[in-house]
């Protein structure tokens, strides 16, 4: 059995791709690259294509050693049939995913929803490792989860569990890209933060991220971690805002399904330490006493990799489930 894989995590800026030792979760070789979803999904396409061959080229192996191909996308999917049904962060409706990259590479291709990906990634390698009960909250351009149950993941009645970026946290409030008002993902994700930055910004808030800022490209989470380290008012302001409502989502998580652990992922829980620290004492004060005591929080740890990781286990998951 050929030990390598390539994972692919697919989001609403980034394609990042990897060939993975699915022995040991070690990534040999990466490569990232900029989604740019308004080129239309041929351009998408194309750059999953061109990373897979330059994975090949520059690791020296050869798609006769790869076992699998594995992709985790933004959205609802239709596993069994490798589907990508709606993926509204990537602008895409029914993507026969599978197809298109197995008749390319003439490997087995699997496909998952990007927290799930995650999810796997995490159990097997991550801060899920060993344990039999957990849930995967990523917060990125969205907001997801994963729900792991006695070992396995639980997909619900349609495979669309987990959907926590998608509970009413204000009813009638902001449009998610969901179609819906007043989502959590609408408030506390990565792009929701930096639409509150660019909007106080634009009505003329001061603020030291402007220092940061390039022109014509967006809020990086590296520019929100600077400009609270400087005491930023604006920033910390709307850092919070977000807080409280993720804060909030969580609660209901712990009270609703009472998970032993609760593992928190993505680049702002990662490289902003006070945002994940506030986010999860403010779940727990807004919890009920007893599922508060016992909640354990721990961070992603598997960062950026934790999706393309999961990706290349697909195949290797889904034998045992």
């Amino acid at each position: 059995m050929n030990k390598y894989s390539i994972g692919i995590d697919l989001g609403g800026t980034k394609v990042l791709s990897a060939l993975v030792n699915k022995e040991t979760g070690e990534v040999l070789s990466f490569v990232k690259k900029k989604t740019k979803k308004d080129k239309g999904i041929q351009k998408v396409i194309q750059k999953i294509i061109n990373s897979v061959n330059e994975l090949m080229g520059e690791s020296g192996i050869g798609k006769e050693n790869i076992s699998e191909i594995g992709i985790g996308a933004a959205g609802q999917i239709d596993r069994k049939n490798g589907i990508i049904l709606s993926a509204p962060n990537l602008d895409i409706e029914n993507l026969n995913i599978k197809e298109i990259l197995e008749n390319e590479f003439k490997i087995p291709v699997y496909v998952g929803n990007d927290v799930e990906i995650a999810t796997i990634g995490e159990l097997f390698f991550g801060s899920g490792k060993n344990e039999n009960d957990f849930v995967c909250i990523f917060v990125g351009t969205g907001i997801g989860s994963g729900i792991v149950q006695n070992g396995k993941i639980r997909y619900g009645a349609t495979g669309t569990a987990g959907e926590i970026g998608h509970i009413v946290v204000d009813p009638g409030g902001r449009p998610c890209g969901c179609g819906g008002c007043g989502c959590l993902e609408a408030y506390a994700s990565r792009l929701a933060i930096e639409k509150r930055i660019t909007g106080a910004l634009k009505k003329g808030r001061k603020s030291d991220i402007v220092n940061y800022l390039v022109e014509d490209k967006p809020i990086k989470t590296s520019m929100i971690r600077k400009a609270l380290e400087n005491k930023d008012e604006l920033v910390l302001q709307i850092l919070n805002e977000a807080s409280d409502y993720l804060s909030s989502g969580l609660a209901t998580v712990i009270n609703f399904y009472n998970p032993k652990i609760i593992v928190l992922g993505g680049g702002l829980m990662d490289a902003i330490d006070y945002f994940y620290e506030r986010t999860v004492q403010m779940a727990k004060v807004k919890s009920l006493p007893i599922p508060a005591q016992n909640i354990q929080f721990r961070k992603a740890k598997l960062g950026d990799f934790s999706g393309v990781t999961g990706a290349a286990l697909m195949a290797e998951y889904r034998k045992n489930i």
